[in-house]
């Protein structure tokens, strides 16, 4: 079994070149993804690979920009195998949709929306691999971001689960510093109650294909391509991964006692539809912020922007899909 830790020096990041530029198929090991239990992976990955015909490449990667260079590397329309979290793939995307490639997901992070979407969340890690090795890809959506802040610094992203702007992406910078023996779900929620602590309120405007739906005082403004986001909370029910579209989630400016009776419909999936809440899919969005607001993408946190543009790219990334579970 070939592995490779990272980081290394610049030459020895780069996949052995295959025949004739043919395709190739690496897995990334994030050993930080799930408060570090995907580290403890490593052996038994070497040793379920040891006996394939073609044993792919593992890489454990500490290091994102590192990953990227690997993917980069690689020929057209390899296949990719990301062992982590949301942000394991997130962070990937870029270079995924530049190569062409095939991505292949193990769920072993903190947040798995991705993972789930896929119908790969109720999977054990080697049923997982094996499927990402061997099934048929299909093209699945992604969202695309430009935001700018007060400064008038513009940036530009990808994103494959949830792109959050105000309260949850406020959670997601609480979450980033809580411990990490504090998982999925429940670390989500304890981020929650730190910002709940604030309740503060964004003045947003939001435009969808020209058209103005809110203008005021939110609570938050989610833009959605998979159904669940924050570890599994089903926010948007309805949402698929390949519909050509993407799912706003915007909930009006509140009391802390409103906001109280809210949460737990939000964590059943039984908020949509009530007084305040705003649910609608759309192709191109605007959000337009009165000051600062908080926006975290695939549940890293991005920073503060004033003016931001969302728009779905359909069928952008090829991925390995469970249609049984989808």
């Amino acid at each position: 079994m070939d592995t490779t830790d990272l980081p290394l020096p610049a030459a020895a990041m780069r996949p052995a070149p295959a025949a004739s530029g043919r395709s190739q198929t690496v897995i990334l090991l994030n050993p930080h993804a799930g408060g570090g239990r995907a580290a403890r992976l490593k052996r038994p990955l070497e040793d379920s690979l040891s006996s394939a015909a073609e044993r792919p490449m593992l890489f454990v990667s500490h290091d994102a920009a590192l990953a990227r260079r690997i993917v980069d590397a690689l020929p057209a329309g390899s296949r990719v195998i990301v062992i982590g979290g949301d942000g394991s793939v997130s962070q990937l995307l870029p270079s995924l949709v530049a190569g062409g490639h095939v991505l292949g997901v193990v769920p072993l992070g903190s947040g798995n929306d991705t993972a789930h979407a896929l119908g790969l969340g109720r999977m054990g890690w080697r049923a997982a691999l094996d499927h990402a090795l061997q099934a048929r890809p299909s093209p699945i959506d992604l969202g695309e971001v430009r935001w700018a802040n007060a400064r008038g610094f513009e940036q530009h992203g990808l994103f494959i689960s949830s792109l959050c702007a105000g309260f949850d992406a406020a959670v997601t910078q609480h979450a980033l510093g809580l411990p990490r023996w504090l998982k999925g779900k429940p670390r989500y929620l304890g981020a929650t109650l730190l910002e709940l602590l604030a309740l503060r309120q964004f003045d947003l405007r939001a435009v969808i294909e020209g058209r103005a739906v809110h203008a005021g005082p939110v609570l938050l403004a989610s833009t959605l391509n998979t159904s669940s986001y924050g570890a599994g909370m089903p926010m948007a029910p309805g949402a698929t991964i390949d519909d050509g579209q993407l799912d706003l989630l915007l909930a009006d400016g509140m009391g802390l006692a409103r906001v109280l009776g809210l949460l737990p419909r939000m964590l059943a999936g039984r908020h949509l539809g009530q007084p305040g809440v705003l649910h609608q899919r759309f192709a191109r969005l605007g959000l337009k912020a009165g000051t600062p607001t908080p926006l975290a993408a695939d549940g890293e946190f991005l920073g503060e922007a004033v003016d931001i543009e969302v728009s779905v790219r359909p069928g952008a990334l090829l991925a390995v899909r469970n249609r049984e579970t989808t």
